[in-house]
């Protein structure tokens, strides 16, 4: 039975197929341990203080706001207001716009994953058509939706007897992966080195592996 709140609710569109839809997050962060910072002579928990980096001084909470950097130390104050204008209204749709196989979405790109489920029993032929489809297919459809304001690219795939809705991140997001890896050397190594490697791993149980090993254990 899914939970009684979902995350985000609206309709998953494919063009001139549509049902309504609810969104739940896939993932959850609350079995992760948290700690504070606190005073090693008194226990008590410490508190942070804003300070102007030029000055000094001490920064009321009233007095903090945002700015864009211009140059060095100089910054052009943006009001909350002005952020707001520029916030996308949700318009509470995921149009499937493309579909592609699951083997061309690089796994760099993923971001969060969602559940999603159809919202009331008139959809659920809609929305049994739409997954099975890409099941058939062997395919992954590629929409848009705004979430919290902002526009996110989704990939959407069958899972069961539902959809997993994964963001994905943009382009600009990736780091360029030569940076890091073009300063190793190539090397020419030994063909027994790669078959002993090669007999180790063949030497683990195989094990199918559905999402990250609890606690670290098989």
């Amino acid at each position: 039975m899914a939970p009684a709140r979902p995350f985000w609710k609206g309709y998953l569109k494919l063009s001139l197929v549509s049902c309504p839809i609810a969104m739940y997050p896939a993932s959850s962060s609350s079995e992760r341990v948290s700690f504070r910072q606190i005073n090693r002579s008194t226990g008590h928990r410490l508190k942070q203080q804003l300070v102007d980096s030029v000055t000094g001084d001490v920064v009321e909470t009233g007095q903090k706001g945002r700015g864009y950097e211009i140059g060095r130390n100089q910054y052009m104050p943006v009001e909350d207001e002005e952020l707001e204008s520029l916030r996308l209204e949700s318009t509470r749709t995921i149009d499937i716009e493309k579909f592609v196989p699951r083997s061309e979405v690089d796994e760099l790109y993923l971001d969060s994953p969602y559940y999603l489920t159809p919202e009331d029993k008139v959809g659920q032929d809609a929305f049994a058509v739409i997954r099975e489809a890409m099941a058939r297919k062997n395919m992954v459809g590629l929409g848009r939706v705004v979430i919290s304001r902002r526009e996110r690219i989704v990939m959407l795939e069958p899972r069961e007897k539902g959809l997993v809705a994964t963001t994905l991140h943009y382009s600009y997001e990736i780091r360029n992966a030569t940076e890091y890896f073009d300063d190793i050397p190539d090397m020419k190594l030994p063909g027994e080195m790669i078959g002993l490697a090669e007999h180790i791993l063949e030497t683990f149980r195989p094990v199918r592996i559905r999402g990250p090993l609890r606690d670290g254990r098989r």
